[in-house]
């Protein structure tokens, strides 16, 4: 194997690393809420925690296209580096935040420095591996998301027997040093297969050149629309499958938080890999290949949330569990890849950071709104809902996504 092709491997290797950091420090807080309400009194409604958490979401979502902007332009190592430092460091503060504004405004700021990431991460990725191997990497990659959102889900038990405070501190602290490991380690693409032009001195006309390139195609919206949609089930899941299965199980938290997110993020780890390795071989033969593998994970999300909504035991709740991690992970291993088979290179950045910006907003609504539903009491209800809404990024994806090429030009 050339060594090119052993480092594009390592990169993914790294930057595993950093993507499990991402989740894992964005949503530990997500079942630390019954440790922290004891200090904090304002968590101790839904609506305000649903607000803790929908602020991240708004300063990330207004962020990431802007940082796939910048990702296109600049250094891209660099980019990752100093992202992973600075919410490292926000991580690290929390754990001294005293009042409700103080958590409310480090929040803010952990979105603005989280959003420079994935746009910069799946870039690097999808320079350095070709149409071959790209799900697959790509899928890889997302499964450090998914591990640290598992990981995420012991913050309670770990607050439990240490503090939250302590908890924020001490992965506050491991972001700050894995920095340091990077600026050892990763490279950018090599020249021949970089997509990001070094020269200084862009003008701003230039650096949004590319964005009006993209909001002028209409391939581009409908990836945008398909890959939005079902982000509205995706941050339930993430934001608010704990407190579901903790209200309709009767369990604690402590235990809800990961049976919640191992279950899903597990499943999800083996649908990336089932997803990427599928839609890497289909492609070859089909240039809608990563279209219908995306197309499958999806439909497998739409009973997952009637099965979660509805569930009152512990079977149904576990099997919804698994099925939606599985099938979102086969959806989420190929949207970069179908970003690549419409966009070309040096627009790549940019077009994810749309997308996220999209997805993230819609997220940060229906974040809020869950918030509102649990104090009415139909989360399980309106969770349930969520499995229609599915059927339209299908229908979208199915009737329009219809790629001329393995790679764009």
């Amino acid at each position: 194997m050339k060594q090119t092709d052993r480092y594009s491997w390592l990169v993914v290797a790294l930057l595993w690393g950093v993507a499990l950091l991402n989740y894992m420090d964005r949503q530990m807080i997500a079942t630390m809420r019954p440790a922290m309400q004891v200090d904090i009194r304002e968590l101790r409604e839904a609506a305000n925690f649903g607000r803790l958490m929908g602020v991240f979401l708004y300063i990330y979502g207004a962020m990431s296209v802007f940082s796939g902007m910048v990702a296109d332009r600049v250094d891209r190592k660099w980019l990752i580096i100093g992202s992973l430092f600075v919410w490292s460091a926000v991580t690290f503060a929390m754990g001294q935040a005293r009042t409700f504004d103080q958590l409310y405004l480090l929040r803010a700021l952990m979105g603005l420095s989280e959003a420079l990431y994935i746009p910069a991460g799946l870039a690097l990725i999808a320079d350095l591996h070709s149409d071959r191997t790209r799900s697959l990497a790509v899928g890889l990659h997302l499964s450090g998301l998914y591990a640290g959102q598992a990981l995420g889900g012991f913050g309670s038990t770990i607050a439990h027997e240490l503090s939250w405070q302590s908890t924020f501190g001490v992965f506050g602290i491991i972001g700050m040093a894995y920095a340091l490991v990077l600026v050892v380690f990763l490279r950018n693409a090599p020249p021949s297969k970089a997509s990001v032009p070094k020269a200084p001195g862009v003008s701003g006309a230039h650096a949004f050149s590319g964005l009006f390139a993209l909001l002028r195609s209409f391939s581009f919206w409908v990836i945008v629309l398909y890959f939005t949609i079902p982000s509205l089930p995706g941050w339930a899941i993430k934001n608010w499958a704990p407190t579901l299965i903790s209200e309709s199980l009767g369990l604690d938290m402590t235990r809800a938080g990961p049976l919640a997110t191992i279950s899903i993020n597990v499943s999800s780890l083996l649908g990336v890999l089932v997803g990427g390795t599928l839609s890497d071989r289909w492609v070859q033969r089909n240039l809608r290949g990563r279209v219908f593998t995306g197309a499958i994970g999806l439909a497998l999300t739409v009973p997952a949330m009637l099965l979660m909504g509805y569930g009152h035991s512990l079977a149904p709740i576990l099997a919804a569990a698994v099925l939606f991690g599985f099938g979102f992970g086969m959806f989420d291993a190929n949207n970069m890849p179908i970003v690549c088979q419409f966009v070309p290179e040096r627009s790549r950045a940019t077009a994810y950071g749309c997308m996220n910006t999209c997805g993230i907003f819609s997220g940060g609504l229906i974040t809020d709104f869950l918030g509102k539903s649990t104090d009415a009491g139909h989360l399980g209800q309106d969770f349930a809902v969520l499995g229609f809404v599915v059927l339209l990024a299908l229908a979208l994806q199915l009737t329009f996504l219809r790629p001329r090429a393995a790679v764009a030009s």
